[in-house]
């Protein structure tokens, strides 16, 4: 008889930036594949079901010359993501906690590499700097019909998909209507996009709400989605500063624009530590 494999007790870390919250490992130790990860996530992301997050993060070893470690990012939903602005904060937060006792460090993204700035103090912010989006596409064509409050939606890529749609009255949007419609357009096939929909409140302020993909429901917050709407905002004139303040559901990011770079600063902050067992069935034979 095989013996049955017994469940593996895993610590984690909970995490929060400004809302938009993770479960972070360090899989320098577990060595947790792909497969095993993507298990993980869609096991104890869902809330009241699981531990409750809106992805997981992985600190893992270094596979490029000149980063001091790897992070890997999954969506509530499995789905591994190429860049998740918050996430990084909290990753380097956490590496920071874990012995990488640098203020200044390069990481590893799917979406390439990125450079962050993290005191020891941990009620300071984290700096992430970010290559400047890419694929800028100005009203974009939608087959499907757009909410009478949109005029248009613009196309970019902070390190993953997004569209920014520009309308008033940001508070009150019905977020989990025009969000999944948007996002499962037949023109952004077959990645789909993230949808934020921002209010341009003062020459440096915005408002945004955000529905992520891969979560599949509005987030308190998501980092790349203020990179994406402070970019739109000022590519199409409604900002008149490269420094913009973006107010979300769960906290304020700061959005740092610059022809070669960008950078996303905000809070980075360790919840709560704990553990849990990874069922049997998570793991591979």
């Amino acid at each position: 008889m095989v013996p049955m494999k017994r469940a593996l007790i895993v610590e984690f870390a909970k995490m929060s930036g400004a809302g938009n919250d993770f479960i972070v490992l360090d899989n320098r130790f577990y060595h947790f594949s792909a497969e095993e990860l993507s298990a993980i996530a869609r096991r104890m992301c869902p809330r009241r079901h699981g531990i409750g997050a809106d992805g997981l993060l992985a600190l893992e070893p270094a596979k490029q010359n000149g980063a001091a470690y790897r992070m890997v990012y999954i969506n509530a939903n499995g789905s591994e993501g190429t860049m998740c602005g918050n996430g990084a904060c909290c990753l380097v937060r956490f590496a920071r906690q874990a012995g990488f006792d640098a203020d200044d460090v390069t990481l590893e993204t799917a979406s390439g590499l990125c450079r962050a700035h993290v005191k020891a103090d941990a009620a300071s912010p984290v700096r992430i700097y970010m290559q400047v989006p890419q694929h800028w596409r100005p009203s974009v064509h939608l087959h499907d019909t757009l909410p009478e409050a949109i005029d248009h939606v613009h196309y970019l890529w902070p390190g993953t998909e997004h569209i920014v749609c520009f309308t008033a009255g940001v508070a009150d949007a019905p977020v989990s209507t025009w969000g999944p419609a948007i996002r499962h357009d037949p023109a952004l096939a077959p990645a789909g996009a993230n949808v934020n929909f921002v209010e341009v409140r003062r020459a440096n302020t915005l408002t945004v709400r955000t529905f992520e993909k891969g979560v599949e429901a509005e987030t308190l917050a998501c980092g790349t989605g203020a990179v994406a709407s402070a970019t739109a905002a000022w590519l199409t004139g409604k900002v008149a500063t490269t420094c913009i303040r973006v107010d979300m559901p769960g906290g304020t990011l700061t959005v740092g624009l610059d022809k070669d770079q960008v950078y996303l600063e905000g809070p980075a902050v360790s919840v709560y530590r704990g553990s849990f067992e990874a069922n049997p069935a998570d793991l591979s034979s």
